[in-house]
């Protein structure tokens, strides 16, 4: 037995691929990278909006407040140009000093207007600004001297000033802030287009981005499915050789304890019996009452005790009328004997019409039931026990039942006698269920197919025997 399994082993070891390496390295490496990506475009991401936040606060803000600014210069020019072509009127009764309020005024609100236009200005070269600076100054110098031929009495003179300095230089002072709000238009167009480029720029990335992202994403998946399914292939392959060796090695084991119950029935029971024979034989030869008389029945006794024996571990390795009278016997035969042997009351039921099993299907029931009476005895400390045989249309159930002390619905620890029965019964196309009946303990359920377990004149033939 050991030295079969033991060649069974080595010989699927031997045929098995080597052990494939693992993805975990590669998945890492793929993880570390994509990580990597996210991180390294996410501040390029922050720093193109940082640009975009930084030229629209500092150019496109401060050129819109200085058009602003502008504009109230401009306005102020118009309002002069207003008052000098009133100033030089013939209609007009006042006299010129009589505006020199109305140009302070406007003088200190330009030269406010001046001053935060200055700090505003974000592309105006130093030469444009000493320029304008220089004609506004200027402008104010002629001003001054026109009120002082004014206050002069020579206010026909002061006249021609104005007409001749006064109104040129305000035109040229409009014509040069309306070129500064020309040149603020255009750079709030270039500032807008350049946003529109970035943003351009940044969308494209963004696709790219997302589809570099998608295909790692689906490289890295695709790779766990290639993986996963060589994986599950494998275990399948695994699940299928261990399944075959489960197979090889339960039909062997079967095979040997059906040839030691035969040898031990046929053989050493034949010898006991002879023995006994002989015995019996040479005592009637023996005086009535002698000594030798009493020892030869005693010794005959012994020899038929031993062969009860014998024909016991017989039964218990491999029933003969399992295969000679079929499952139904063989149950009504040995769940009294655990009876007796064990103490445990069982009580016995069966259901359906009975049919027909395969002979090596049988032998599987009877081993499950086996190994369950046994747990029962040495593990529930049940006294009462109940064992249920259904012989339904499509399936064949077993239950084996106690109230004993129970495992909580499954068993906490996989002994060899658990993986045995679950075993046999994955080799008959069935599956083992336990659970805890209402009044506690133990609840076994082996549920097979009919078709698997009823005779048939070729299949479930011994399996072992290809």
């Amino acid at each position: 037995m050991t030295c079969l399994g033991g060649a069974l082993y080595a010989r699927g070891v031997a045929r098995s691929p080597s052990p494939e390496r693992s993805p975990t390295l590669g998945l890492l490496l793929g993880l570390i990278v994509t990580l990597a990506a996210v991180l390294a475009y996410s501040a390029y991401i922050t720093w193109q909006v940082a640009g975009l936040r930084k030229l629209q606060s500092e150019l496109i803000d401060r050129d819109r407040k200085d058009s602003l600014q502008l504009l109230r210069i401009q306005n102020d020019l118009n309002l002069l140009a207003v008052a000098m072509r009133d100033m030089i009127g013939n209609d007009e009764p006042y006299p010129l000093t009589a505006w020199s309020a109305q140009f302070q005024r406007i003088h200190t609100d330009l030269d406010d207007a001046m001053r935060l236009e200055a700090r505003l200005a974000p592309t105006r070269t130093p030469e444009q600004s000493a320029s304008l600076n220089s004609s506004v100054t200027q402008f104010w110098d002629a001003v001054d001297r026109v009120f002082a031929l004014a206050a002069a009495g020579r206010e026909k003179e002061a006249r021609e000033q104005i007409q001749i300095s006064l109104q040129a230089r305000q035109e040229a002072l409009g014509t040069a802030v309306a070129r500064l709000l020309v040149q603020n238009s255009d750079n709030e167009e270039q500032a807008a287009q350049r946003i529109i480029q970035i943003y351009d720029t940044v969308q494209r990335q963004v696709y790219v981005f997302l589809a570099a992202t998608l295909a790692a994403i689906l490289l890295t998946g695709f790779s766990m499915i290639r993986w996963n399914r060589r994986l599950f292939a494998r275990m399948a392959e695994l699940s299928e050789r261990r399944s075959e060796l489960a197979q090889k090695l339960i039909a062997t084991q079967e095979s040997t304890l059906r040839y030691i119950s035969r040898e031990l029935h046929d053989e050493f029971g034949q010898i006991l019996t002879a023995m006994g024979s002989m015995l019996g034989r040479a005592g009637t030869h023996a005086p009535e009452g002698s000594a030798l008389r009493n020892d030869l029945q005693e010794v005959r006794q012994i020899a038929q005790d031993t062969l009860e024996r014998v024909r016991t571990l017989s039964q218990a390795l491999h029933p003969v009328m399992l295969d000679e009278a079929g499952l139904e016997t063989t149950l009504d035969w040995y769940i009294p004997t655990v009876e007796r042997q064990t103490g445990i009351a069982i009580s016995y039921e069966k259901r359906g019409k009975p049919y027909s099993l395969d002979g090596n299907a049988a032998v599987q029931i009877y081993r499950v039931l086996q190994e369950a009476l046994n747990n029962v005895a040495r593990h529930s400390g049940a006294k009462q026990a109940w064992v249920r045989l259904r012989f339904l249309p499509a399936t064949l159930e077993l239950e084996v039942e106690d109230h004993g002390i129970g495992f909580g619905g499954k068993p906490a620890k996989q002994g060899i006698g658990l993986v045995a029965m679950r075993e046999r019964s994955e080799l008959m196309g069935g599956h083992l269920e336990f659970s805890t009946p209402a009044a506690g303990g133990t609840l076994l359920r082996l549920i097979v197919p009919r078709a698997n377990v009823e005779f048939r004149d070729v299949e479930f033939r011994d399996k072992d025997q290809g």
